[in-house]
């Protein structure tokens, strides 16, 4: 048995750069794929990954140090910095609970299948650690090794079903025919913006502002384009933190770059993992003649989208702002800055690329983050501390993805109540925003069927 934890650990020390090539490179090649094609599918997706860390690695390097300049130059100071989920991944693969994460969620997943409570056929290995990251702090919160296994597979039972109810916004809007995405960090805060839709189609004139830069690139020609918008963004973003000509200039053409790149980047892992994807839901249907099956997959398939890019950056100096005025907010944006596209691509989707909801949306997601993330702290510092990833015993850790997540934060809070406030607060908010979900959800798929 340990032989075996030992085998996991060291892929899972990999990272997703490899680790993830390796599963699909197996599972291509289990589900009937050339040996050719699927070292091929392997090394596109690793090429992908490698090229999102690298222009994840020029925004953390520029916009991570012009944010925190522009929080000192609006007087904005909090005594924590967000670690992202770079730093928050390694030290939940470090935990007791994570090597029994991943089969886990497997069985969980096989189980709902056969029970056909899901549609959702989950190959994205790497992503359990948002999974893992729930047990081990229900771990850590009530001292109990089983309540985190349960904790790990209530958390994999919601993301499948997260999965299953946003992949008609994943086939119409991102036009990925047959793929979900169960992701921890994008599926979390979907419900969030069924919910915002609601109340806005509901509100006079509100209901007809569409702000969609698609629509307004057509309209008003290349001022809209998305390079050109990419570059505006970052001098306005260089100019909040109070840079010299110099750094402004560099800045702006640095964002466009990355608006760019991102969708380039991202064809990589399409290529990579849609045969793949497409291969596996053929199988299953021919087996299973009267189901519908999505492979589950990495959001980073949804980085590519130009609104999600745009937003992304957008939220740049948002985030900053809305962490100046979360109360008792300890946490300064920083490592998850370059990544707040998986926090709101989704949202992108269920808005058909409204960037006026999406903002509205993505408001209400980094406040609650946030939020949330100051809550957990405590839990994550212990997390970190029995990584070893702690120098001083005086130091704190925190992160907004996962960290904040208010799945983790009910979980916990449900078996190791802290904040009954906070709980009815944010678990009522939730619950409603989840309740919505599966109603509009019912009409998506019933929509799709007229078609």
């Amino acid at each position: 048995m340990d032989f075996v934890l030992e085998i996991v650990q060291y892929f899972v020390n990999l990272g997703p750069a490899v680790m993830l090539p390796i599963v699909i490179f197996i599972v291509a090649l289990c589900l009937g794929q050339s040996f050719g094609k699927s070292v091929k599918s392997g090394i596109s997706i690793g090429i992908g990954f490698v090229g999102i860390g690298l222009v994840i690695g020029l925004m953390l390097n520029n916009l991570a140090p012009a944010a925190k300049a522009m929080s000192q130059n609006f007087g904005i100071s909090m005594s924590l910095i967000d670690i992202g989920w770079p730093g928050s991944s390694p030290m939940t693969w470090a935990s007791r609970i994570a090597l029994v994460a991943i089969p886990v969620a497997i069985v969980v997943n096989i189980i709902m299948l056969l029970l056909k409570l899901t549609r959702v056929v989950n190959i994205d290995i790497w992503n359990i650690w948002h999974f893992a990251f729930t047990g081990a702090i229900v771990d850590i919160a009530t001292g109990s090794y089983t309540l985190g296994i349960a904790a790990v597979a209530v958390h994999a039972a919601f993301a499948y079903k997260i999965g299953d109810w946003f992949a008609p916004v994943t086939e119409e809007y991102f036009g990925l025919e047959g793929i979900a995405m169960p992701h921890g960090t994008t599926g979390w805060f979907a419900p969030i913006s069924v919910f915002v839709d609601g109340i806005l189609d509901k509100i006079p004139f509100i209901r007809d502002i569409d702000i969609n830069p698609k629509h307004l690139k057509n309209r008003f020609g290349l001022l809209f384009d998305p390079a050109i918008m990419g570059g505006i963004m970052g001098v306005i973003i260089g100019i909040l933190a109070g840079y010299d000509v110099q750094k402004i200039l560099s800045l702006g053409i640095q964002m466009a770059a990355v608006i760019v790149l991102m969708p380039v980047v991202v064809k990589y892992i399409m290529g990579g993992l849609i045969p793949v994807s497409e291969v596996a839901r053929t199988k299953l249907q021919k087996k299973f003649k009267d189901s519908k099956f999505y492979i589950g997959l990495d959001c980073a398939l949804l980085l590519g989208d130009p609104v999600v890019v745009t937003a992304s950056l957008l939220f740049i100096p948002i985030t900053i702002l809305i962490a100046a005025i979360v109360p008792g907010n300890q946490i300064l944006p920083f490592g998850d800055l370059p990544t707040i596209g998986f926090f709101i691509a989704m949202a992108v989707g269920v808005h058909k690329g409204n960037l006026f909801r999406t903002l509205i949306t993505g408001s209400i997601v980094m406040f609650m983050t946030i939020w949330i993330s100051n809550q957990m702290i405590n839990f994550q510092t212990v997390l970190a501390a029995n990584a070893g990833q702690l120098t001083n015993a005086a130091d704190k850790v925190a992160s907004l993805d996962q960290g904040g997540s208010p799945v983790t934060y009910i979980i916990t809070q449900i078996l190791n109540m802290t904040n009954v406030t906070g709980f009815a607060v944010i678990g009522g908010f939730y619950l409603l925003c989840v309740i919505c979900t599966v109603i509009w959800s019912k009409k998506q798929y019933k929509a799709l069927s007229n078609k």
